[in-house]
């Protein structure tokens, strides 16, 4: 027999590629944090022995879902400034939150609160925009989550940097920094056409041509925010970054509501990637991106939930669900967005926008053993007619039992092995007394 790490037996093993297939009573094997082989268990019993065997006989294996668009460290704001429209949101609450309160400490906590929570749903990989970017890296490489960490870049003051080109400087050595790691990698993030100018965008295209990365920023997230950019420079955002050279395969633009048929095209011609973030749209009332027609012309989608200020969870489960059932009702066919193709874009369609594609976002020998264990004998997932359609359709995050990155159990049988649960609540409810205090004292 031969010897492997970690040997997982299933009830059903969904491995996303190819899309839609279903592998009833199988096993995965696990040698040095990555997938060796998949085949039927029979066959499994008779050729591993493994120093681990977990048998989840009434579980299905996915591979990781990928949160490919975060604001981590938010989640410390979660409930914070609820029902109310995006640039008030921001501007009279999130902002100056952030501005007396954002630090090292407040997103080494938040950080913390974000991946116990993304984990314990479910989620193995995000994709993140917030400062102190170095902080966010340090708090992923000890959980041992896998991480693409956005280098943040906005054209005003913060905590973390005071312009942009110390934005980028510290950017770019963030990035070194992390050269070596099998977890993260780096992405540039600049937030918005509204917040970051001409010549920093720049920048960014000649940067993330040179280190071979993504750029990860927010586009066309509201009709507001396309009209004032028609009405100050004579042409909508999408436009003024194509013309800079934004627009490209490196880019994931996020939200993406407001799109007319010639953009999609237009888009998609360029295989650039959306990220789509339904819950926090709707919750923001920001608009309905057109995903149906997005994926008809081409274009890869993954998916995000947004920061936990805005959404206010991080729970890809949730998020699928929602995408599904809205695009049916935007595209009024019942028949748009199957639960296959909501599925890839929670996983493949995320390491592809990431560029990941060869690590995660499927089950396959040789990438990394990036692994999710949903408990589908539940009453609120039985009877079992579909196994895909039931993850969509009827399971949660609490039906997540273990979770394994690089083949490191991180979620065994609902407990984090790898962050102390009761020192992130005390945390959590540390920061709470202190940012309501303030917000209290700052109301007229």
């Amino acid at each position: 027999m031969n010897p492997v790490d970690t040997l997982i037996h299933a009830g059903w093993i969904v491995p996303v590629e190819p899309e839609g297939q279903v592998l009833e009573q199988h096993s995965i094997a696990i040698v040095d944090g990555h997938i060796h082989a998949i085949l039927p268990s029979v066959q499994a019993r008779e050729q591993f022995r493994a120093e681990h065997v977990l048998e989840r006989p009434e579980h299905v294996l996915i591979p990781g879902l990928i949160n490919s668009h975060t604001h981590a460290a938010m989640n410390l704001m979660r409930g914070l400034a609820d029902d109310l429209p995006l640039m008030e949101w921001l501007g009279e609450h999130i902002w100056p939150a952030e501005g007396r309160w954002v630090s090292p400490e407040f997103v080494r906590d938040g950080t913390r609160l974000a991946m116990a929570e993304m984990l314990r749903s479910g989620t193995t990989c995000f994709n993140d925009m917030y400062f102190f970017p170095d902080e966010v890296a340090r708090q992923v490489e000890q959980a041992g989550m896998r991480a693409v960490v956005g280098m943040i870049l906005i054209d005003f003051p913060s905590a973390w940097a005071q312009d942009a080109d110390e934005y980028l400087h510290k950017g770019l050595a963030l990035h070194d920094s992390v050269r070596g790691s099998s977890l993260i990698t780096t992405a540039l993030a600049p937030h918005a056409p509204y917040t970051v100018s001409d010549g920093p965008l720049e920048k960014v295209v000649m940067f993330a041509e040179e280190l071979d990365i993504p750029i990860h920023l927010h586009l066309h997230e509201t009709a507001a925010e396309v009209e004032q950019e028609v009405s100050k420079l004579g042409r909508r955002p999408l436009a003024r970054l194509s013309e800079l050279g934004v627009v490209s395969p490196r880019l994931l633009a996020v939200h993406m509501t407001q799109l007319t048929e010639e953009e999609i095209a237009a888009y998609a011609a360029a295989n650039a990637h959306v990220v789509h973030c339904p819950e926090s749209n709707l919750k923001l009332a920001s608009g309905f991106c057109p995903l149906d027609r997005l994926l008809q012309a081409g274009v890869n989608v993954a998916l995000g939930t947004d920061g936990a200020a805005s959404n206010n969870d991080l729970d890809m489960f949730g998020e699928m669900r929602t995408a599904a059932l809205l695009a049916k009702g935007v595209a009024a066919n019942a028949a748009a967005l199957p639960a296959a193709r909501i599925l890839s874009m929670a996983t493949i369609n995320g390491a592809r926008a990431l560029g990941l594609e060869q690590t995660c976002g499927s089950l396959r020998p040789g990438k990394a053993a990036d692994i999710v264990a949903v408990k589908l004998d539940e009453l609120e997932s039985q009877p079992l007619y579909n196994v895909i359609s039931q993850l969509i359709y009827a399971c949660g995050r609490e039906q997540v039992s273990d979770v394994w990155v690089a083949g490191r159990h991180l979620l065994k049988d609902r407990q984090l092995t790898s962050l102390d649960q009761t020192a992130i609540l005390d945390n959590a409810r540390q920061w709470r007394e202190k940012i309501a205090q303030t917000n209290q004292e700052s109301k007229p």
